[in-house]
């Protein structure tokens, strides 16, 4: 260290004084201690000052400009040396001396300006201003079809000064998309494959970037896919195709990537993976196993992916699927159902797997679970089942093939994921199914599960998707006993309560259910609904000029579907409703259809002919008008993929 000592006094004179080969030999000394002892010849090198002189020494013209570069590049491996390198006035020097033709400046450059980015907000600021990352990129492209070993290490340490650069800065990493650095490194993995340093760093290149939302369709112009998989099947190390997973599963969000990837053939290696790994017990083979199972379920999320896999159901990839669900293994087992449905998201492929037994290797799958079973795999199969009872056509087969049974011994679940699963499950099996939803709506154990769930302020989706199931039932049944049963469990001001909702098809369900029970069992559910504030309600959807055409319209039917109660009629006459009717009846503005507003007015004829008015109206009888609510629908199936528990 004294030797350390004298030669920075040394330097410090010669690189005013110009002296060459003293410079030289002082630059020499300096690399000799920071290869012995890089942090203690740092802080040694930051006490004396010397950095400031650095800034003279890497001029183009000056002959020790690549030792420079190269004593920078060792000290910013210090996080301490970096901003000091910073305040220094290194950096623009250094940008300076990107534009050399000299190979040695380049590489040592490159090291320097690459260390001071790293983790450095202070760094990357000034390699910004300075405009480095342009110049950089601008070598990538005029350098990307050179293989000679010197060439490829360049490139290799660009490459990684532009990582260092951009991770996880954003506003950076779109500065490089907008430069158009994509393209470039897909054609340098494409060249330099067999190069596994440049590989390596394009691929955490890759990775930086594929995060970004605006890198997809930039990544979906080249042949990335192709690239990838290409590399994919050449790696038998574990960290290397790790490492390629990790690129390929945010790149993989994109729904023309997917099918890139399809195209180009991940399916078939990501099924071999699992044949090899299935059985075996070693932490990195697990690792693996799920990394691709994973993998293929998020290809199947797309589309055009998913309807290439499928086939018309005799695809191999599909048949394969198929045959992990059976499996004792439960990451195949939920890889398995999860693609099933993924499968599952249009009527054709539903119809043409229920009609094959899918149904009933997943209620085999389920009663797997039932006792301490895995929750994931539960959720799993509880959302293909709920995908398969879509297509009408398939509910009368499910039904009688026991689902709801099967369906209905998750009830005791505490698991949220689970809960909102076998909800829209039995939702779905019930639509237009009048037996089915009378069985369920008057079994007492399940509808005071969901006046339970109706509760379940902390899962908003639960909460939802039992208020729904409520009104299903008694919408699809259409049945006094199934009323019965759920006011007798305190189901109705949940009914009320979802009327406002800030979803419109929410709001219609609930209103729809409603006009069923005013219609059909109104004095048992007078109380409730009396308690519930149901007509205050009502007078408020009314008279809100955001509620839509559908809503006051099925609000009005309600309403006089209200009048055979005495207490909820006198609650009509105290709100005044005539005068809120009046304003729809001569409304005049667009946003309102012709149907409901015609239809305004002819409840407004009779709603003059009313009970209001002490005579019961001529409005046909309860149940026929309750037939005259507008429905509203949505589009049902469900993406699915893994849940966090």
């Amino acid at each position: 260290m004294d030797s350390l000592s004298d030669t920075l006094k040394k330097l410090k004179i010669t690189a005013v004084d110009r002296t060459e080969d003293s410079l030289e030999g002082c630059l020499d000394c300096l690399l000799q201690a920071l290869a012995q002892n890089n942090t203690e010849t740092s802080e040694k090198i930051q006490a004396s000052g010397i950095l400031q002189l650095f800034a003279s020494l890497l001029t183009p013209q000056s002959s020790c400009k690549a030792k420079v570069a190269n004593i920078i590049a060792e000290v910013a491996k210090n996080e301490f040396m970096r901003i000091p390198c910073v305040d220094a006035g290194l950096i623009s020097p250094l940008v300076q001396l990107l534009n050399s033709k000299d190979q040695e400046v380049l590489l040592q450059t490159g090291r320097a300006l690459g260390n001071i980015c790293y983790d450095s907000h202070e760094g990357r600021s000034a390699v910004d201003q300075a405009g480095g990352a342009q110049i950089v990129i601008d070598h990538l492209r005029s350098l990307c079809s050179l293989t000679d070993p010197a060439n490829e290490k360049l490139l290799t340490v660009f490459c990684g000064m532009l990582m260092n650069y951009s991770n996880e800065n954003d506003s950076l990493q779109a500065q490089l998309i907008n430069m158009g650095v994509i393209p470039t490194l897909v054609k340098l993995l494409g060249i330099h494959c067999q190069n596994a340093a440049l590989t390596e760093m394009c691929l955490v290149a890759f990775g930086n970037l594929a995060e970004l939302e605006s890198s997809k369709e930039q990544f979906a112009s080249t042949n990335i896919a192709e690239e990838l998989v290409k590399l994919f099947k050449k790696q038998i190390e574990h960290d290397k195709r790790e490492m390629i997973f990790e690129v390929l599963a945010p790149l993989a969000e994109n729904d023309a990537i997917k099918l890139q990837l399809v195209e180009a053939g991940l399916v078939e290696c990501l099924l071999e993976i699992v044949q090899q790994k299935v059985d075996s017990d070693k932490e990195d083979d697990i690792t693996e196993l799920k990394t691709g199972s994973d993998l293929m379920v998020l290809l199947l999320l797309g589309d055009e992916s998913m309807q290439k896999l499928f086939e018309g159901g005799k695809g191999s990839v599909f048949q394969r699927v198929l045959s992990w669900i059976p499996s004792n293994n439960h990451q195949l087992q939920l890889a398995g159902a999860l693609a099933i449905a993924n499968f599952a998201r249009n009527d054709g492929n539903c119809i043409h797997m229920v009609d094959n037994g899918i149904v009933e290797k997943l209620m085999d799958l389920l009663d797997r679970h039932v006792e301490d079973g895995n929750v994931t795999v539960q959720h799993a199969a509880l959302s293909a089942l709920r995908n398969l009872a879509i297509p009408v056509i398939n509910k009368a087969k499910m039904l009688s093939a026991g689902v709801t049974e099967a369906v209905l011994k998750f009830l005791k679940s505490e698991m949220p994921p689970v809960q909102f699963k076998l909800l829209g499950t039995l939702r779905m099996l019930i639509d237009a199914q009048a037996e089915a939803a009378e069985q369920l709506g008057k079994n007492v154990k399940l509808v005071e599960r969901l006046v339970e769930w109706c509760e379940a302020k902390d899962h908003a989706g639960v909460m939802g998707e039992s208020n729904r199931l409520l009104s299903a039932l008694i919408r699809h049944s259409k049945s006094k006993d199934v009323i019965k049963t759920i006011v007798q469990s305190g189901g109705i001001k949940h009914l009320v309560t979802m009327a406002t909702s800030e979803h419109v098809i929410m709001q219609n369900e609930a209103l729809v259910a409603l006009a069923l029970i005013a219609a059909l069992e109104l004095g048992t559910a007078e109380k409730d609904l009396e308690s519930a504030k149901l007509v205050q309600i009502l007078h408020r959807l009314l008279a809100d000029e955001r509620s839509a055409p559908e809503i006051k319209y099925n609000s009005m039917v309600l309403i006089c579907a209200l009048m055979g109660s005495e207490s909820l009629h006198k609650e009509v006459q105290d709100l005044a409703f005539l005068d809120v009717v009046s304003k729809l009846a001569v409304m005049r503005t667009k946003s309102v259809p012709s149907r409901p507003l015609s239809q305004s007015r002819d409840l407004l004829w009779k709603a003059e002919n009313c009970p209001i008015h002490g005579i019961i109206p001529s409005l046909i009888s309860p149940l026929s008008s309750i037939q005259r609510l507008l429905p509203l629908h949505s589009l049902p199936y469900h993406l699915c993929m893994h849940v966090m528990f």
